[in-house]
């Protein structure tokens, strides 16, 4: 009679773990439809800047000049890269969400500066507050400790298609 007992009662837990765990599931799937996922912008296109200073991207250090920045297809919005319109540089770099203080009213590069030292950290698409953040490198973090953080904010636009791509 005794395990006749605990039977029944183990019986009637599973029954109430599975109706709380379908309630729980209920309540998830109704939350989810109430509140709009949030959608992740992304550089969409290939951006053409014209930075005007030295600056490093990640761990290179790239010149001034023009450069195309693009995200890579296939790299689920983790990978962005930079390079100069003749391929004659070339670097990726690892990116993940940002949001901007206020919308960007034109597309733009957001760079850390120390001393005459720019980092390259955010970018964002013309009238998109959420952008993409790149990672800081090692050499950013050393220098960041040592002296004063300002920023800098290059505009850029939309890079016009060439035929033969």
């Amino acid at each position: 009679m005794f395990t006749q007992e605990v039977g029944k009662t183990h019986k009637g837990r599973n029954g109430i773990n599975k109706r709380h765990l379908a309630s729980l599931f209920m309540a998830l799937v109704f939350t989810a439809m109430i509140y709009p996922q949030q959608t992740h912008a992304q550089l969409t296109g290939t951006m053409e800047a014209d930075i005007p200073f030295q600056f490093h991207a990640g761990n290179t250090k790239l010149p001034a000049g023009k450069y195309l920045i693009r995200m890579l297809d296939d790299s689920n919005l983790t990978l962005i890269e930079i390079s100069k319109p003749d391929g004659s540089v070339a670097v990726l770099l690892q990116v993940r969400d940002a949001e901007a203080n206020s919308t960007p009213r034109t597309s733009e590069l957001v760079f850390n500066r120390y001393g005459d030292h720019y980092f390259l950290e955010k970018l964002f698409d013309e009238g998109q507050s959420s952008g993409s953040q790149v990672l800081e490198s090692s050499y950013e973090k050393r220098l960041g400790r040592a002296s004063a953080e300002a920023q800098e904010h290059v505009p850029a636009h939309r890079a016009q298609s060439q035929s033969g791509n």
